[in-house]
């Protein structure tokens, strides 16, 4: 195992329409994708497109959405290790100028304990908050052992206060900020005080406000994708997790300026296309996003 991923999976369902039918209308979509979906889960999917060996845990039915989702993870040479739940998780997405609703079907009532996983040879831990007891037993393990510990704080979810006392880096979404009513600067002291080493608050088309080693809070700006180009932001910010979390296990010796510059440029190739798989870049499409794109202003 190099790297665990610990979240919730879904299969999404992307489409394009100009609106959603009510009583008994109906509409056509323009176009739609199908992929996989979560947060944790599409950032492994993320890495493992860069390069990375990924494992992933997460909920499991026995049913032919999980069949889907096991052939996807194969494809990527994705190891899951399946928490059995009754019904497959799905959610139904519909991106409209560069925001997105979305309609989650989530069964996160498991059937028996989280699986113990040998962690021999693993590098790296990202978590989502969901599953918090495998997240919290796997992220203290991993601090035992000397393990980058990574956090998509997302949501405010039950026991992330004493989850974050076991993580290395955290990147939080302005939507947690505003549920712990705190300012990103705020939420940056918070990470300190629980030991966060580099923190991280994303603000989407705003770019991001971080520190690394616990030091001054700095801003990067986001690349300046034209407006007309934003197709599906949905999984944006999934993509930005794998991608920094491929580039700080990869590239050690970086700063996490740089790492989070990559994850940026990874972000920004994200939202240019439809649905998750399709929003996955390769290291090439990162370099050429990187010379294509300037700093918003």
């Amino acid at each position: 195992m190099e790297a665990l991923f610990i979240g919730h999976a879904y299969i999404d369902i992307t489409f394009l329409a100009d609106s959603i039918p009510t009583g008994d209308e109906k509409t056509i979509a323009d176009d739609y994708a199908v992929a996989f979906g979560g947060n944790a889960t599409t950032a492994a999917f993320c890495a493992a497109k860069l390069g990375l060996k990924c494992d992933l845990l997460c909920q499991q039915a026995d049913d032919w959405l999980a069949r889907m989702f096991l052939d996807m993870a194969s494809r990527y040479k994705i190891s899951v290790h399946g928490r059995k739940v009754a019904e497959s998780s799905l959610s139904f997405i519909m991106p409209n100028d560069g925001k997105r609703a979305i309609v989650r079907c989530r069964d996160a009532q498991f059937l028996h304990p989280f699986p113990t996983l040998n962690l021999s040879g693993i590098r790296g831990l990202h978590i989502d908050g969901h599953m918090h007891d495998a997240a919290l037993h796997y992220a203290k393990a991993c601090r035992e052992m000397g393990v980058m510990t990574s956090l998509d704080g997302g949501s405010a979810r039950p026991g992330t206060d004493e989850l974050l006392n076991y993580i290395d880096v955290a990147a939080i979404s302005e939507r947690m900020c505003e549920q712990m009513h705190l300012n990103p600067l705020a939420m940056l002291d918070y990470l300190r005080s629980h030991g966060v080493k580099t923190g991280a608050v994303t603000l989407g088309e705003r770019g991001l406000v971080y520190y690394e080693n616990g030091g001054e809070a700095k801003t990067m700006h986001a690349l300046g994708v034209p407006h007309t180009a934003v197709v599906d932001t949905s999984g944006a910010g999934d993509v930005f997790h794998g991608a920094y979390f491929y580039s700080a296990l990869e590239r050690p010796g970086l700063s996490w300026a740089e790492h989070f510059d990559f994850a940026r440029s990874a972000s920004a190739f994200a939202v240019q296309h439809l649905g998750n798989e399709e929003s996955l870049p390769t290291l090439d499409d990162i370099a050429a996003i990187r010379s294509a794109y300037p700093e918003a202003a």
